[in-house]
């Protein structure tokens, strides 16, 4: 993978939420899927919003990145819509910024979350008490309403790595992201398939084998586990490369759709933006957007 500059890396960075969001996905808002406190324009502008914060990841710690990011978010949107994209895109961000040409991403990403400090933790803290995420509860250990933070970041994120799935990619260097989300949609473009289709395969892979942890908890863990297994059955009768398995997205998407969006799985979104800013960068599709964009 080539170097690529901080305009490249927030391109990716903004490419990355506003195509997530652009596909239409079970439980998800998108283009034509709104929730009555987030419509698809809200996920619009928080792409646009990160930008700044993520250009100069290279030149700032992950956790002024991520509290910048969250607030520039919020001077353009009254809701929480891109926390967990923030705190996954930030170390992917400075790990970009600082490869060298014909470097390795993940090794990147790995020194950048062992080199994590105790400020980062105090900095994400802050910006997650600003964007207020829905089902964050009290913890016993680091919980966010702590004021006198002593771990460092990837240490806070340990703690929580069984009840939330992006602070667990914090000490797998990312494995989600980059087995199951990038490595589906790369399979995905190699043989062929829509843009749009490869998103939609990479969703369905992740929330099969990882149930949805923001669904967690707001509803417990049998709820978010019944929604894999729902995705499971898509995913088996072929996700959207299948009539079948279109026919059972469908019905999936009305199975998740109240009007409470208790059942978005949106920790799944945030992971599928992760896989996507991984996939561009390191497949070299940043460089070759019509490409890609002409098989949409």
């Amino acid at each position: 993978m080539d170097g690529l500059t901080g305009v490249e890396i927030a391109w990716a960075a903004q490419l990355a939420c506003l195509f997530e969001v652009s596909v239409e996905k079970p439980g998800n808002v998108s283009l034509r899927v709104g929730f009555t406190d987030a419509r698809f324009e809200d996920f619009a502008a928080s792409a646009v919003a990160i930008g700044p914060a993520l250009r100069d990841a290279g030149v700032a710690t992950v956790g002024e990145t991520i509290v910048r990011a969250v607030a520039d978010t919020r001077r353009l949107v009254a809701t929480n819509t891109n926390l967990g994209m923030i705190l996954l895109l930030a170390p992917l961000a400075r790990a970009a910024a600082h490869l060298e040409a014909g470097g390795d991403l993940r090794a990147a990403l790995r020194c950048v979350l062992t080199d994590l400090t105790v400020q980062d933790a105090r900095l994400a803290y802050e910006a997650i008490r600003v964007a207020s995420p829905a089902g964050m509860g009290e913890v016993d250990r680091h919980d966010i309403g702590e004021d006198d933070v002593t771990v460092t970041l990837r240490e806070a994120m340990d703690a929580a790595r069984e009840r939330d799935s992006i602070a667990r990619e914090y000490v797998t260097d990312f494995e989600i992201t980059f087995t199951l989300g990038a490595g589906t949609l790369r399979r995905c473009w190699q043989d062929g398939a829509a843009f749009s289709d490869a998103v939609v395969m990479a969703f369905l892979v992740i929330l099969t084998e990882v149930p949805d942890t923001l669904i967690a908890r707001k509803n417990g863990t049998e709820a978010a586990e019944d929604v894999s297994r729902r995705a499971a059955r898509a995913l088996a009768a072929g996700g959207s490369l299948s009539r079948r398995g279109r026919a059972c997205l469908a019905e999936l998407a009305r199975e998740l759709g109240d009007e409470a969006h208790a059942l978005n799985p949106g920790t799944t979104a945030d992971l599928v933006a992760a896989s996507l800013f991984v996939f561009l960068t390191e497949g070299g599709l940043l460089a070759d957007m019509p490409a890609l964009t002409a098989r949409w």
